[in-house]
């Protein structure tokens, strides 16, 4: 049976639901920095510690998270809406100005975020459009700011 929506009503009404925002870095597969954007991200289980997140096939740098074998998920602090939309503009220096240091495998981690989670990867799932990245949490720093949140399509705050 086909579907009586649009993919455009579907995402709005996806919208309703209110996120925190995350930027998700790497290492490349030439050992670049890659980082992006999302508001795909959640948490799995507790034993073991496991998160998720997922990209979009057609993202310019799917194929270097791909053969990352670890990432982090940086949950924004309220005051981090310009780094959230400079990680979500093609054809940027996503790490321009940033003193990142290095974390898991080299991952860089943003010198300012509410919390870090660093992920070695566990499993992938193939998830339509996107791919479902599973990562087990092996150290994390819970900064306890107040978030960045994102609702039917434009920031907010608590």
């Amino acid at each position: 049976m086909p579907n009586t929506f649009t993919q455009l009503e579907l995402r709005n009404a996806l919208g309703s639901f209110a996120t925190g925002v995350t930027i998700i870095t790497a290492l490349g597969k030439n050992g670049q920095k890659i980082g992006l954007t999302a508001n795909s991200f959640n948490s799995v289980s507790l034993t073991p510690p496991l998160v998720l997140w997922s990209i979009g096939k057609s993202t310019n740098c799917f194929e270097d998270f791909m053969a990352a074998d670890a990432f982090a998920v940086h949950i924004l602090a309220e005051d981090q809406q310009e780094l959230s939309n400079r990680f979500a503009t093609t054809g940027v220096d996503r790490f321009a100005q940033l003193e990142c240091t290095e974390g898991l495998s080299g991952t860089p981690i943003l010198p300012h975020y509410s919390a870090c989670f660093q992920c070695k990867m566990s499993q992938k799932y193939d998830g339509g459009d996107h791919i479902i990245m599973v990562g087990e949490v092996t150290e994390f720093i819970d900064n306890k700011l107040q978030p960045l949140l994102f609702y039917r399509g434009s920031y907010h705050k608590l």
